[in-house]
């Protein structure tokens, strides 16, 4: 399962579709900075992801006659989103780093724990360039003693949030409401 946004998996598709991955490139690129530094792949990475992220403003955002208030709202609004997944990852890289001190651990020894083979790897999931599968936080929590809601994100794409809505007025159970108002981080 795939719990966040996975800069890879973007540039494999080759360009961003839609405002939210845009929001989400944008941090990602900024999180790139520092760690593309000292690493070829990273440096690649954020080079292609650069690239897709001048195409996006190129189309969606160079014409100033094809923007408006909506358009505007709707940025404003997944903006928040892609900043409150950004603090969300945060608080689970620090809540996994402080564990791994009070158990004198480091990232490479979680890296064999969950089974990969590459440092380089474990670094881009605590840092958040790659996801996380649900068996890898499952084996964080259980060893760790992480509480769960630190480490699985609360995120829906944006087609199961519509899915889910649609069943909701199909049912007819509109005190049934997806907020984010309603999740909380949890700050380790």
């Amino acid at each position: 399962m795939k719990t966040h946004f996975d800069i890879e998996k973007l540039i494999e598709i080759g360009s961003i579709t839609n405002e939210l991955d845009y929001e989400r490139a944008l941090i990602a690129d900024r999180n790139l900075r520092l760690l593309a530094k000292d690493n070829d792949h990273l440096k690649k990475l954020r080079s292609k992801l650069r690239d897709l992220i001048e195409q996006y403003e190129n189309t969606e955002w160079n014409n100033v006659s094809q923007i408006n208030d909506e358009k505007i709202l709707e940025s404003d609004k997944v903006e928040r989103l892609a900043e409150f997944e950004r603090i969300f990852i945060q608080n689970r890289k620090n809540a996994i780093r402080i564990k791994l001190q009070e158990l004198g651990l480091n990232q490479e020894h979680l890296a064999t724990l969950l089974g990969h083979r590459s440092k380089t790897h474990m670094s881009e999931l605590i840092n958040g360039i790659k996801p996380f599968t649900l068996k890898d936080l499952i084996i964080i929590n259980r060893l760790l003693k992480i509480n769960i809601e630190i480490l699985i994100p609360p995120f829906l794409s944006d087609k199961d949030e519509i899915k889910i809505k649609e069943a909701v007025t199909k049912i007819d159970k509109p005190e049934l409401k997806l907020a984010m108002d309603d999740l909380v981080i949890f700050v380790p």
